[in-house]
């Protein structure tokens, strides 16, 4: 896919040009989600542009780069919905250390819809108490979300040191308590397990490299972050995003 040139500056239109040509640049380096994003931005600033442009020279011009723009974003999003159809989709996001705005809300929301009624869980590390307390949070999110979802499938591993009985006590707590919202927690421990790996039966795949344990211990019990977990630093890690016509099963 070969990327057009932004060569347009309009005069009140900085922060069109400036997106335009970041997109510019990542459609070159075929990171074609990101530019996607970025060339629909700045077309809706363009359009603003267009309607307080009184000069018709300046219109015509305008309506000209408007319309190359929105050529190559339509290219771009029918490129990646056929990468999807052939389960190539691949997008990444890098989260660095100390970062914030990345919740499981902020994270996974664009990958959820109704069509979602069936969740895999990969996760070696839902042992210790903040373990199982982010494997609830992930839960509640599903529960809020749009989707339907009426199973949960988790494969973690046992721990057989001194905080098992605790690990066991507390799934079967949020066992019980999804049960009350009509979902079914289905619990598989196995001793080989090392991947991360979270799925949906939409064809989302998500490998988290730390799985859903990425956020650093907050500051203190009234700190921000402490509960709204968009404002709570990160550990330096990256998430595989992939698109699959058909999800495995654990």
């Amino acid at each position: 896919m070969a990327a057009r040139g932004s060569e347009f500056h309009p005069d009140g239109a900085a922060a069109a040009s400036t997106l335009l040509r970041r997109a510019v640049e990542l459609d070159s380096g075929s990171r074609y989600q990101e530019a996607l994003v970025c060339y629909q931005e700045g077309i809706d600033i363009l359009l603003q542009v267009l309607k307080g442009t009184k000069d018709n020279a300046k219109k015509c011009h305008l309506r000209q780069k408007i319309s190359d723009y929105m050529d190559r974003a339509e290219d771009i999003k029918k490129f990646l919905e056929q990468e999807k159809e052939d389960g190539k989709y691949h997008k990444q996001i890098r989260i660095e250390e100390n970062a914030t705005g990345f919740s499981y809300e902020s994270l996974f929301q664009e990958y959820l819809n109704a069509a979602v009624t069936e969740v895999w869980i990969e996760d070696p590390y839902v042992r210790h108490t903040h373990q199982l307390y982010n494997f609830l949070r992930f839960c509640e999110m599903l529960v809020k979300q749009p989707c339907k979802v009426k199973t949960i499938h988790l494969l973690t591993s046992m721990d057989e040191g001194s905080g098992k009985g605790q690990q066991t006590s507390g799934l079967e707590e949020i066992k019980e308590s999804l049960s009350k919202h009509g979902i079914e927690l289905e619990i598989e421990f196995s001793s080989s397990i090392h991947d991360r790996e979270i799925r949906f039966n939409n064809g989302w795949m998500i490998k988290i490299g730390r799985g859903l344990d990425y956020f650093k211990k907050p500051q203190g019990r009234f700190a921000l972050g402490y509960c709204d977990f968009d404002l709570r630093p990160c550990h330096e890690t990256t998430v595989d995003i992939f698109h699959t016509k058909h999800t495995k099963k654990i």
